[in-house]
């Protein structure tokens, strides 16, 4: 309950931080005629959304299985990570063709950048604090969702620290060409977050296997139990919003007890949790001839 009740906070918090950074970077985009920094009201109107999306789904996720949906509801924050990806990178093209556009046109390049550099600066120091803490928790609950908000508000940085240097540089050198070209440079990088946590999130909905390094330790637990394990068959597992689900066959000698082979795969669920946090595991055991193995095994010390 305790870790619900964070995890709907931090999506809570993401949703009034970026309302007020939208507002404020609008008004000073507008005042301006800066489009680096309408750029980043667009951008920001993105996070918005995307906070928006996070918090249904941290809702939702959060809802036990029942008849409907038998293994959970932890789809929703993959869904909710691969629309998010997708508005980055439709911010990210309409920045580049809005400043392109002003690129071409050559008319109403001056800025007045005193406002814009303050707005800026605000922004990048609340989204500082608040992607933090939003990594914070999404790390700690192993939330898809919130580490897509997170790193969607790390993105956000990246680029107002961009367009407020660039405000700098035009407010000392006068050259306001400066203005469209750093929007570009900023919509490059938001294109490339957003691809990524599309590239991620699609994976886990299309339930594409686990990385290497949680399937190789895996088999590593499992090679810790050769005394009393023959082998193992086809090993499988995907992400599932926070969790895991993991599925495997293990080998065991055929003279073993029922009893005893339920006691070594406890011990291996066990392990696979610590190591992996958590898991839906489920081991099929298949009995097999064994001339050399001892029947009485040397379990894994905890």
């Amino acid at each position: 309950m305790k870790i619900a009740f964070q995890k709907k906070l931090a999506a809570g918090l993401s949703i009034t931080s970026n309302g007020i950074i939208i507002v404020l970077k609008l008004i000073a985009g507008v005042i301006s005629g800066s489009i680096s920094i309408i750029s980043e009201a667009i951008h920001s109107l993105s996070d918005f959304l995307a906070s928006v999306l996070t918090f249904f789904a941290v809702m939702r996720s959060s809802e036990p299985a029942d008849a409907e949906h038998p293994f959970g509801h932890g789809k929703y924050e993959d869904m909710s990570g691969f629309i998010e990806g997708g508005l980055i990178i439709f911010a990210a093209f309409f920045i580049i063709y809005e400043a392109i556009k002003k690129l071409t046109s050559g008319h109403n390049m001056e800025v007045e950048t005193t406002l814009g550099i303050s707005v800026m600066l605000f922004a990048v120091i609340a989204n500082y604090l608040v992607s933090s803490y939003l990594f914070y928790i999404a790390k700690k609950s192993n939330s898809i969702s919130l580490f897509a908000d997170a790193e969607h508000l790390r993105t956000d940085i990246y680029s107002s620290v961009g367009v407020l240097v660039g405000l700098v540089l035009i407010k000392v050198t006068g050259i306001y060409i400066l203005d469209p070209i750093i929007a570009i440079l900023v919509a490059l990088i938001i294109l490339k977050a957003g691809y990524s946590i599309s590239k991620d999130t699609l994976n886990n909905l299309l339930d594409g296997t686990l990385p290497t390094d949680d399937l190789e330790q895996i088999e590593n637990i499992i090679n810790g139990y050769e005394k009393c394990i023959l082998g193992h068959r086809s090993i499988k597992g995907r992400r599932v919003g926070p969790d895991k689900d993991i599925e495997m066959t293990l080998l065991f000698p055929k003279d073993m007890t029922i009893a005893e082979c339920h006691d070594i795969c406890d011990e291996i669920e066990d392990l696979i949790q610590q190591k992996l946090g958590s898991s839906t595991i489920i081991i099929h055991a298949e009995p097999e001839n064994c001339e050399k193995c001892n029947r009485k095994c040397n379990k894994l010390d905890k």
